[in-house]
């Protein structure tokens, strides 16, 4: 793996940019907005939606686990149902981990978004409200913005949307769905958005969102709506038009934010020699997913007999998803098993007999607490990359209740590598070149 590089301050000095940007009016061809690809860097600021509680790392886990169970059952259930079943319009997986800052509007409002790269439309809660949850900032008024817009019933956000909108005289509707029973229904408009922080913010006309004017749910009352950052039309990612995108996931329980890059910045400039990628699949059964190929996994020296067809994705069905949203790894239950029994054999720790909620497998800590000396490492064989996690990244541990538990669990299919596993790495999406790479990173140096 390459070494970690110097501090964000170091490799980018600060600049003031200002940008005069071709509007991204949305078009019947979306090759318009690939033609109007925005080139530039920024770098957004991610906050753990437990940031500043007093928890425990193993309560955070727990805490996200509980958040994502149905989050997690969506996504298998999306994975075994046929486009062609939801006769409704479909639920999206909803919640997140993150939480990042934006401005809408002319002058600009801030908002607080939750960061989502399992779903793609952007929303957030718009006045007049007829339903609206509480919320950490003021509502957004697209009557105080000089720069917004409705979208029309034939503009290509709105026909992307499918089952999620429809058209009559107030212009384009959606209705968005989770699994977790949030709802967002309100209609289709644009607006200048903002990112970015202190004097490296930059401004970007008509991007497209959904104003929620009748909203319901708990997995999104800390924040005024979701930011989707799948591969879809309406996602963040697409608009923008940049073709690279990262995130950097400082250590859960830190007191650092984690960082969202987009553009020039998103590599952290290093070379290609330095980072190596693996394949990025495109599931057009299921086309807001990020999909990797794992060919298989190691557990000490021993790589583990796992049929390779436990983790392939066929027929659209399967593989494994990589997901900013899931708090922990899940393999798929037979996968999961074989891994399970092998920590057993190869901990150098007593099993413990304690039930800890959401994680199948606790060791009791060593009495000299150096408990990372006796469990076997971990290494994911992705197609073209051996990602060899640290031993923080997939066991969790607890001096308070005594024990030290491997962060991972089962599930049907597909498996979704989870964002405990992806702690203080670079998460490079390189949508240009289809492949997806990890750097190990001092993310709170970024």
């Amino acid at each position: 793996m390459a070494p970690s590089p110097p501090p964000f301050s170091s490799l980018f000095p600060l600049l003031t940019i200002s940008l005069l940007l071709l509007p991204l009016a949305y078009s019947t061809s979306r090759s318009a907005l690939n033609h109007h690809a925005v080139q530039f860097g920024f770098r957004i600021g991610l906050t753990h939606v437990d940031d500043g509680r007093n928890f425990t790392k193993l309560q955070l886990i727990q805490r996200a686990i509980n958040r994502g169970k149905q989050r997690l059952n969506r996504i298998n259930a999306m994975a075994t149902t046929a486009p062609t079943e939801n006769i409704r319009a479909p639920v999206h997986v909803g919640h997140g981990s993150y939480l990042m800052n934006f401005w809408i509007g002319t002058p600009a409002r801030p908002l607080l978004g939750i960061m989502d790269t399992g779903s793609d439309l952007i929303w957030t809660q718009c006045k007049p409200c007829v339903n609206c949850f509480n919320q950490p900032t003021p509502i957004f008024d697209p009557r105080k913005s000089s720069s917004f817009s409705k979208i029309s019933c034939s503009a290509e956000l709105c026909r992307s949307l499918g089952n999620d909108s429809k058209c009559d005289n107030n212009g384009c509707e959606y209705n968005y769905y989770y699994a977790d029973d949030t709802t967002s229904k309100g209609f289709l408009a644009m607006d200048t958005f903002t990112f970015g922080e202190s004097t490296q913010k930059v401004s970007i006309p008509n991007i497209g969102f959904g104003c929620g004017v009748n909203n319901e749910g708990k997995g999104v009352n800390q924040s005024d709506g979701i930011v989707g950052l799948g591969r879809g039309p309406s996602s963040l990612v697409t608009q923008l038009g940049s073709r690279k995108f990262s995130y950097c996931l400082t250590s859960v329980g830190g007191k650092k934010q984690s960082s969202l890059l987009f553009g020039s910045l998103a590599d952290l400039n290093h070379s290609n020699g330095e980072i190596r990628g693996t394949p990025l699949i495109y599931n057009p059964v299921q086309p807001t997913f990020y999909y990797l190929t794992l060919e298989g996994i190691s557990v000490g020296e021993a790589l583990l007999p796992i049929p390779k067809s436990l983790f392939e994705l066929r027929g659209g069905y399967g593989g494994m998803i990589i997901d900013s949203g899931t708090s922990i790894t899940y393999l798929q239950e037979d996968a999961f098993d074989i891994v399970k029994m092998n920590f057993v054999w190869q901990t150098k720790l007593k099993v413990s007999q304690l039930g800890i909620q959401g994680l199948e497998l606790c060791f009791n800590l060593p009495s000299d607490n150096a408990w990372k000396n006796y469990v076997p490492k971990l290494v994911f064989h992705f197609k073209d990359v051996d990602l060899n996690l640290p031993a923080e990244n997939y066991m969790v541990a607890d001096k308070g209740i005594g024990v030290v538990c491997l962060a991972m669990g089962p599930t049907g299919i597909p498996s979704v590598f989870g964002n405990y596993q992806q702690q203080n790495m670079l998460v490079v999406h390189d949508l240009e070149k289809g492949v997806l790479s990890f750097v190990h990173t001092k993310c709170d140096r970024l």
